[in-house]
């Protein structure tokens, strides 16, 4: 199954679109992203997806403070670029009382993680990237399975405007270190490739 848009009237505002992410009923299970201002709606992330999200998991706790949690269903506000994002994986700080409930600025975000998938591969390597950026979310590690090279892993950072700047870019099986506040190396020869 492929991503699937909705469209949304062009001239109700960000609010009035936010509402109706929110309250609209979505098949279960899917993922439901407003990418520049395009309701989109994905199936769930197959297994070998969620094994490659799972490990970098599972490297991150080990060296992320104590009052920062990593959240895989966690969708992102960047009004600005007309976007509602959920990363595979977000690092940001707990928030005791969070404006909404069902997302937060973007701007919060320390890193986030994106693994493709060969529906969507598109926004992953420019939409995202583009809203990330221009939300200053310092780290950005984009993991595509589906490069046309063959798989790689990129590490973007120094966020400018709507562009970062490339950081580290890797073939599976290279290690990608991310630099502090994380100071942590990922070796991408334990990801599955397909």
């Amino acid at each position: 199954m492929s991503a699937l848009t909705v469209s949304h009237d062009p001239e109700q505002g960000w609010d009035d679109l936010v509402r109706f992410w929110e309250e609209m009923e979505w098949p279960e299970g899917s993922k439901v992203e407003i990418i520049e201002g395009i309701v989109t709606v994905s199936p769930a992330p197959a297994y070998r997806h969620n094994l490659i999200v799972e490990g970098i998991q599972r490297r991150l706790y080990s060296v992320i403070p104590d009052d920062w949690g990593i959240f895989q269903t966690l969708a992102i506000a960047v009004p600005s670029r007309l976007g509602m994002l959920i990363p595979d994986l977000v690092v940001a700080p707990r928030q005791e009382r969070p404006e909404a409930d069902s997302h937060i600025p973007a701007a919060l975000a320390e890193l986030v993680v994106e693994v493709t998938s060969k529906s969507n591969a598109g926004h992953d390597r420019v939409s995202k990237p583009a809203a990330y950026a221009t939300a200053g979310i310092p780290l950005y590690l984009l993991v595509d399975r589906w490069a046309p090279g063959g798989p790689t892993v990129t590490l973007y950072g120094e966020p400018k405007g709507d562009v970062y700047r490339v950081l580290k870019a890797v073939k599976f099986g290279d290690p990608v270190e991310l630099p502090e506040p994380f100071g942590l190396t990922i070796d991408t020869s334990e990801s599955p490739v397909d």
